[in-house]
């Protein structure tokens, strides 16, 4: 059974740092994407960044690029999400999820920025940014 383990959540000050981590079992990096979302309550669940292990291509959201890394170590079957300068509208539940990989001219562009589209998920894990 597939399982995503997210880590790493907790309170920063704006413009300080957190990495997530998310630890998968039971599956193999280099068939899935893994991808990073968040939710605040009363908002629907914002795609922020995801990783594709099989041809290293990545995707940030505006509201993260630049300020945001991912980036995987697969014999640790682990993304993490390296998150710089925070603000206080960063805070909210992270989850990770796993899709199946699938190669770009078989999806479209914003496939995987689409929570509908994975098949997996970890339970969260609650990031507070104060100002």
């Amino acid at each position: 059974e597939v399982q995503l383990v997210e880590s790493g959540g907790g309170l920063v000050q704006a413009g300080g740092s957190l990495r997530l981590s998310c630890a998968a079992s039971e599956l193999t990096f280099d068939d899935y994407v893994i991808g990073w979302f968040r939710q605040v309550p009363g908002k629907e669940r914002e795609g922020v960044s995801w990783l594709s292990s099989s041809d290293g291509d990545t995707y940030y959201a505006g509201s993260v690029r630049g300020r945001f890394t991912i980036s995987s170590d697969n014999a640790k079957n682990t993304v993490y999400l390296q998150m710089n300068s925070l603000k206080p509208d960063d805070t909210a539940v992270y989850y990770c999820a796993a899709s199946v990989y699938l190669p770009a001219n078989y999806r479209s562009d914003n496939y995987y920025v689409r929570p509908k589209n994975y098949d997996y998920w970890g339970q969260g894990t609650q990031v507070t940014v104060s100002s």
